[in-house]
């Protein structure tokens, strides 16, 4: 069963459309789902500061040591949502960072527009 949502920022939440997938990340939250973020720029922050209220956990790879796809990038994420992996999907624009996730047991998503990650989305954690 899928209980968490892992996505990427530069390329994935920072699309120009991207406050629909804000709205959906929310709405996970709303109905248990735990979300993080994973990313491979540098923290700081302010960046923590303006994304903390949307994730249960912020992972900048500098901090953790790992980069994408680094297989234990992705288990230390699942691991601060109290999670094993194979309960998490990952969403990123870098279909090499996909391919890192779904070695180290998450689901992942290659995020090419909004809308198709909206439907990914929906299809994995249905109403």
């Amino acid at each position: 069963m899928l209980r968490g949502l892992v996505i990427d920022y530069a390329g994935v939440l920072t699309d120009p459309d991207a406050d629909a997938l804000y709205a959906a990340i929310g709405g996970l939250r709303d109905r248990g789902i735990r979300t993080a973020l994973l990313s491979n720029a540098t923290g700081g922050s302010q960046a923590k500061a303006r994304l903390a209220r949307w994730f249960d956990a912020l992972v900048f790879s500098g901090e953790v040591g790992f980069a994408k796809p680094s297989r234990q990038v992705y288990l230390i994420t699942a691991e601060r949502l109290r999670l094993p992996a194979a309960a998490c999907v990952f969403i990123d624009d870098s279909r090499g960072n996909v391919d890192g996730a779904v070695a180290a047991g998450m689901t992942g998503v290659h995020h090419t527009s909004i809308e198709a990650t909206l439907v990914e989305l929906s299809a994995l954690f249905p109403a």
